[in-house]
């Protein structure tokens, strides 16, 4: 179980960031494609994806120096960011962005009627895996220019957890002080 703070819904043709330095929701880019996430996508507050995700990560030369990325399934539809919700992991994609550790937790909002019960990313339909999987490996494409990502597989619960603790360690070790 963790918190996810949402910056786009299903229904955002903008892709928006946390602005670091004000901690305000800013406009990243707008999306290029007609392409919109297929789930609630955002990230899980006190994470770093620093030194300890990327050695979780074959072939990569960092992480990406952002809070760990994740998804979540609700069946109820969440029509605005700028939230926090608890949800539950099940499983995360492992994505490389430009030699970057990128990867993408999936999980399933806490106490959702339909997709709740789910413990494991097998358990999700295989077509809606695809579909994140297509968005996350299309989102950033720009005509005429080689992919920047790649996607090299899915992983389940055990490996999405030790993604948290790493990013959770890697944010103890950029971003918290000793007294």
């Amino acid at each position: 179980m963790v918190n996810a703070y949402i910056e786009i819904t299903p229904f955002d043709f903008m892709k928006y960031e946390v602005d670091k330095a004000t901690g305000y929701l800013r406009v990243d880019r707008p999306q290029r494609t007609s392409s919109t996430p297929p789930c609630l996508y955002g990230f899980v507050p006190q994470t770093y994806c620093g030194e300890r995700v990327r050695r979780l990560a074959e072939g990569c030369d960092r992480g990406d120096g952002d809070p760990l990325d994740i998804c979540v399934i609700s069946e109820r539809p969440i029509n605005h960011s700028e939230v926090l919700l608890r949800a539950v992991v099940v499983g995360g994609l492992k994505i490389i962005d430009r030699g970057e550790a990128d990867d993408k937790i999936i999980a399933v909002l806490e106490g959702d009627y339909v997709w709740g019960n789910a413990t494991e990313v097998e358990e999700l339909p295989p077509a809606f895996l695809e579909r994140i999987e297509h968005y996350f490996s299309t989102y950033k494409l720009v005509a005429n220019e080689p992919p920047k990502i790649t996607i090299t597989g899915r992983y389940g619960y055990a490996q999405a957890a030790a993604v948290i603790r790493a990013s959770i360690e890697d944010y103890r070790e950029n971003f918290t002080q000793a007294p």
